[in-house]
């Protein structure tokens, strides 16, 4: 799959899907595709970062995922990024960690998830919530502040 096809299959995995504050979640998708692209990701990372929810939401399976035309790169870098349930955010970012390019992907991802202008139509404990949550990860994932 080249990327324009990534995008189309991930876009349409989450049609009608919204984010927390009720907007597409495909303007996500392509903030974080876009967030790899600016930090010097390459395609494997981009196509990634189109395909980094879809698993973990059940929008695609796993076993969609093993079958499709994308590299075994592209392949572990999303099975990495996607949480588990029950798992402790250590184990998580240390999964993130042990994979090559999955720290980038997690890295655009966590940066729009906490931009301000995201956050800031959401309620004050929502907000705090996941304010927090975001910093843990970036600490886990040896992150700075500013990044």
């Amino acid at each position: 799959m080249d990327l324009a096809e990534v995008e189309a299959t991930a876009r349409a995995a989450h049609t009608g899907q919204t984010d927390k504050a009720g907007r597409p979640y495909a303007e996500h998708l392509h903030a974080v595709a876009e967030g790899v692209r600016l930090r010097g990701g390459d395609d494997e990372q981009i196509a990634a970062a189109w395909l980094h929810d879809a698993v973990e939401d059940d929008r695609l399976s796993h076993a969609w995922l093993e079958e499709a035309a994308l590299t075994r790169r592209t392949k572990d870098i999303v099975l990495a990024v996607t949480k588990r349930s029950g798992e402790p955010p250590e184990e998580y970012a240390a999964r993130i960690l042990a994979t090559p390019g999955a720290r980038l992907v997690k890295e655009a991802d966590l940066a729009h998830n906490a931009d301000p202008a995201r956050l800031a139509v959401l309620d004050d404990a929502t907000r705090t919530r996941l304010t927090a949550k975001y910093a843990r990860m970036r600490a886990l994932l040896g992150l700075d502040a500013g990044t």
